[in-house]
């Protein structure tokens, strides 16, 4: 498998009170995979993609990527890990500020060490989202649907292994969602990514091949198609 939760258990403390946001999830992802995280607001759906994609740690059981043990990993494999393996694409975008939309995507390919053929890459993924002629523009000139667009092309710029995406169609609109299902689509079956999405979006869910539906921080069912 290309990621795992293991009896993964997460608990936030919120001052004398503690908030269970999984309950001991298992669930496991096998690579090339194409699959939403379905649950209602605080279903735990965000949370469990967050300890797969290594930005959180649980509070008690195990997550695996590669098959590898996050646990075990350093502040500096784990790092590597998210910086050359996983993409992430942000329902706040998380762009920069004072960055272009060229800028903000070749970031990506910076920080993951790859320098071959990067303006092309970065070019080329900005196309593919339908935003050639806003390369140059900043986060504060783009819609918030344009940000989302430079938030999936800077994710999926690296080619990574495993895409991990919270809610990716919430700022667009439905011709825009489609077009970047199908981009998705498309390299999940060419290049054989690993998608794994949080959504509440049917269009989204209608597209997967694999519905993992959480309640209350438990798996309620799993549904392959």
């Amino acid at each position: 498998m290309i990621c795992e939760l293991i009896d993964a258990r997460k608990v936030y403390p919120m001052g004398d009170l503690e908030v269970v946001a999984l309950k001991g999830v298992s669930v496991g992802v096998e690579a090339g995979e194409f699959t939403v995280f379905a649950g209602p607001s605080g279903s735990g759906k965000s949370t469990a993609l967050n300890l797969i994609g290594c930005l959180d740690r649980p509070s008690s059981g195990k997550v695996k990527v590669d098959g590898r043990d996050v646990e075990a990993l350093g502040d500096n494999a784990l790092g590597e890990v998210r910086a050359r393996r996983i993409g992430f694409i942000f329902q706040s975008f998380n762009l920069v500020p004072v960055l272009t939309a060229a800028e903000n995507v070749d970031l990506a390919l910076r920080l993951a060490g790859i320098n071959e053929g990067r303006a092309d890459r970065v070019e080329q993924s900005l196309v593919d989202v339908g935003l050639k002629d806003y390369m140059g523009r900043r986060p504060a000139q783009l819609s918030g649907g344009q940000q989302q667009r430079v938030a999936i092309a800077r994710a999926l710029v690296k080619r990574p292994a495993i895409v991990i995406a919270d809610e990716p169609t919430a700022n667009l609109d439905s011709v825009n969602a489609e077009a970047i299902l199908d981009l998705m689509r498309d390299m999940n079956e060419r290049d054989g990514a690993t998608f794994l999405f949080s959504t509440h979006d049917p269009m989204v869910m209608g597209r997967a091949r694999r519905v993992v539906r959480l309640k209350d921080g438990e798996i309620v069912a799993d549904e392959r198609k």
